[in-house]
């Protein structure tokens, strides 16, 4: 029960980080900033302060990681079978013959020659 409730939590959670990853509006950090076609002289464009969407993102990102570990140790355990906790049924009782030695096996008869054919 417990690995499908924290599988339904790690799927809300993929779910709203790539919600928030795509809302973003993107730092200007691109290959022309990297060679100078910016007006930045930052590799990545300027740095701006931690938004709402930024610390919405760090929180998710560190609530999918947790997520994936536990998922690693519930699933390694199983998800559990609702007949798991159900009583095996009692094997029936057979009676047992007592066991007796086999015969002992007779002797073969010794084998008799066979007529010789005559040639033609």
């Amino acid at each position: 029960m417990l690995y499908y409730v924290v599988t339904a939590f790690y799927v809300l959670v993929c779910l709203v980080l790539m919600l928030v990853v795509l809302i973003q509006q993107g730092k200007g950090g691109d290959l022309a900033a990297a060679f100078g076609g910016g007006s930045s002289q930052a590799a990545f464009g300027a740095r701006t302060g931690a938004t709402l969407l930024t610390k919405v993102t760090w929180v998710g990102a560190s609530l999918f990681v947790i997520g994936a570990l536990a998922l690693s140790i519930l699933g390694q355990r199983g998800p559990g079978s609702v007949v798991g906790s159900a009583p095996l049924p009692k094997p029936a009782a057979s009676q047992s013959a007592p066991v007796t030695p086999p015969a002992a096996p007779a002797p073969a008869p010794a084998p008799s020659p066979a007529p010789a054919q005559p040639k033609q």
